[in-house]
């Protein structure tokens, strides 16, 4: 069975920085896109950030120029750098993975349990 496990949340000052990790683990063949995605209250979850197997990556306007994700193909982990966070990055950020296990025959979209953001003076 494939999991994914988020750390790295809490809480920080506005204007302050936190990283994320999330690691996948279990059966896995091979690990295609990943990305973070994020849920504040009354919100739908949105992207925040994507990489793809080729290390392209993609930005929510939101968060452009502020976070950077990265991914260690070797340790099957996604990171993602947040700086110059504000009240507004305040949510649930889930980790995102299209990932084939060994007795898979396509990759399927899976999804970390969440951690918790808190940007707050």
């Amino acid at each position: 069975q494939v999991q994914l496990v988020e750390s790295g949340g809490g809480l920080v000052q506005p204007g302050g920085s936190l990283r994320l990790s999330c690691a996948a683990s279990g059966s896995i063949a091979s690990i295609d896109s990943l990305g973070w995605y994020r849920q504040a209250p009354g919100k739908q979850r949105e992207l925040v950030a994507g990489i793809t197997s080729g290390g392209s990556t993609n930005y929510a306007d939101s968060v452009n120029g502020r976070f950077t994700i990265s991914r260690d193909n070797a340790k099957n982990t996604v990171s993602l750098h947040m700086n110059s966070l504000k009240p507004e990055d305040t949510a649930v950020y889930y980790c995102n993975a299209a990932i084939r296990g060994t007795y898979e025959w396509r990759a399927n979209i899976r999804w970390g349990q969440g951690t918790q953001v808190t940007v707050s003076s």
